[in-house]
C-alpha cells in the first residue's frame, strides 16, 4: 500500500540481491565441492540443496530485473480512497466500538 511518502528516486535492491544470490551459489557450489574431496557426501548433497536454492533465487532476481520498472501512481494518486465517514458507524475512530462487549 502506498503511504504518500516514498521517495522520488527510490531504488530497487535487486542488484545487490541478484550478487549476494550469485555470492551463494558460487560459495555454495565451492563447498560441495570441497565436501566431495574430502569424503563427505551429505554435506556435499546439502551443499548442492543450497545451491539449487540460490540459483532458484538468483533465476526469479534476473526475471524481475529483465521484466524492468512497474507502473507506480503518481504523487497526485492517493494512497488509498477516504472513508468518507464509514468507521464512524462503529466508533472505530473515537474509541466506542459497538461492537466490542461491554459487559463486566
Amino acid at each position: 500500500m502506498r503511504t504518500g511518502n516514498e521517495p522520488l528516486q527510490a531504488r530497487s535492491p535487486l542488484k545487490m540481491r541478484c550478487g549476494l544470490a550469485l555470492w551463494g551459489v558460487l560459495c555454495t557450489i565451492a563447498g560441495a565441492v570441497a565436501f566431495v574431496d574430502a569424503g563427505r557426501p551429505e554435506w556435499a548433497a546439502a551443499c548442492a540443496a543450497l545451491a539449487m536454492v540460490a540459483a532458484t533465487d538468483l533465476a526469479m532476481v534476473i526475471r524481475h530485473i529483465r521484466q524492468g520498472p512497474h507502473y507506480q501512481p503518481g504523487k497526485d494518486i492517493p494512497p488509498y480512497a477516504p472513508d468518507q465517514g464509514r468507521n464512524d458507524v462503529f466508533g472505530i475512530r473515537n474509541g466506542t466500538d459497538r461492537r466490542r462487549d461491554t459487559r463486566p
